[in-house]
This record gives C-alpha cells, structure tokens and sequence, in this order.
C-alpha cells in the first residue's frame, strides 16, 4: 500500500535513495517502507508513520534539519530530552514538546512569540495559570482564555479590547456580576447580558440604544416594569411588550378574588 501521492521525495526535493539510508536493514524487517513509511520523505504522514513503526529512534531525530521531522519525533521520543525543543525556532516543534511535558516546564510558553502556541498552551492550563494570558496581545488568545478560565476570575476582563471577547465573558461571567456590563460599547455584548440578567434587573436596560436588546428586555422583564416599553420606537419591541402586558391584564382577570 502507498499514499495518494506517488513520488518519493526528501525535503530537499531530492528522489529518496533506499540504498544510501542508514535505516536500509529496517527495510527487510518490514519496519519501513518507500512511499509509505519513511523517514527521509518530505511528506509528515509518511514521517509519523515511521516512528509509529520505530518510536526507539525518534530521540536521534530531534535535532533533524527538517523541522516536520523534529516535530513528529517530538511526539515519540523520551519526555526528559524533550525541554530543549522549548526553544526550537519551529512552532510546530515547541507545541508537540510542550503537549507532553509537565506544566512547570511549558509555563514560559505563555509569552511565546507565536499565536498558534500561545492559543494551544491555554488548552493545556488551569486557572491561576491561565491568569497571566488575560491580557495576552492577540486578542484570539485573550478569547480562549476567556472561554476556559473559571468565571469567577472573569471580572478582570470585563473592559477587554475586544467586542468578540466581551462578549464570552458575559456569557460565562457569574449573573451576579452582569449589571457591570449593560453600559458595555458593544451591543452584541449588551444582548448577552440581556439574555442572562433575571427579569427583575432588566430595567437597567429598558432604553438601550439597540432595538435587539430592548426587544429581548421586553420579552423577559417582569410584568409589573413591561409597560415602560409599549410605546417603544421599534414596531417589534413594541408588539411584544403589549402582548405581554395584555398577557399579564387576562391572567389578574382570571384570579379568584
């Protein structure tokens, strides 16, 4: 069997040469193949097949010219020869070193000068250290923090930059807390929190400016505070109110004296 691409070539575009490999006994005892499991080719499927075939050698490869190869060794080889490739020049490298070893030693790699790595540590992270990446530069680090950082701690970034990050912060922010953001620039933001105050706090956002946040407002404050907007400006939020009112006018009717 051979992969979909018929060529055997090295990462160099040179032809691979069997003959002249160090690993030619390999060969006879079915633990590689050309085109399909080798280490010399330039295509990674091929690579990771070959140390899933002979993981003992992926610790000699990690210093390899090529870096798909010092990255797919990286998840093969022994975890104490791993720290080094913290420091490789390759993200690719640094993140398969850092996925395997504890966190005491991937902790710097918060600040590391690529996204990519930087977004996959969070993954990696529990809250205190997740602390650190709250005010990360790129603001996609900054929103998968966010996302998996314990709400509690959430507060420290309720004035983020960035609308997108706000906005996940008022979906997960503890609801006790959410009045501190109804003044928030952004109204997708302000409809998040509409959505999650308790009908009795949503007062605070009767005259929005956004007809969407007043319209879900209208459909979720309590009946007794639904008349402050019957006369909205919008036809929607409008309808809604008053249906709710009259809603609320049939059900006293209805009540036993």
């Amino acid at each position: 069997m051979t992969d979909e691409i018929d060529e055997a070539k090295t990462w160099l575009g040179e032809d691979v040469e069997c003959s002249s490999c160090a690993h030619l006994d390999l060969q006879a005892q079915g633990k590689c193949r050309l085109k399909h499991a080798c280490v010399n080719d330039r295509y990674a499927r091929r690579i990771d097949r070959f140390f899933n075939w002979n993981p003992k050698l992926a610790n000699s490869y990690l210093r390899h010219a090529h870096f798909e190869v010092r990255a797919i060794a990286a998840k093969h080889a022994d975890i104490f020869v791993l720290p080094p490739l913290l420091d490789d020049p390759e993200e690719t490298v640094r993140w398969n070193a850092a996925r395997r070893l504890p966190k005491s030693k991937i902790l710097r790699l918060r600040d590391d000068p690529h996204r990519e790595v930087r977004i996959r540590i969070v993954s990696l992270l529990e809250d205190a250290e997740l602390t650190h990446m709250m005010g990360d530069q790129d603001y996609y680090v900054r929103l998968v923090v966010a996302r998996r950082i314990a709400p509690p701690l959430l507060s420290r970034m309720v004035d983020d930059a960035e609308a997108e990050v706000r906005r996940v912060v008022a979906q997960r922010l503890p609801a006790e807390w959410l009045l501190c953001m109804v003044n928030d620039p952004s109204a997708t933001v302000r409809l998040e929190v509409a959505q999650r105050l308790a009908p009795d706090l949503l007062s605070a956002l009767v005259a929005d400016p956004d007809w969407r946040v007043r319209y879900e407002v209208a459909s979720r404050i309590s009946p007794a505070q639904v008349a402050q907007l019957i006369d909205d400006d919008d036809d929607f939020v409008r309808e809604v109110a008053r249906s709710r009112r009259s809603a609320g006018t049939e059900l006293l009717r209805e009540m036993p004296l």
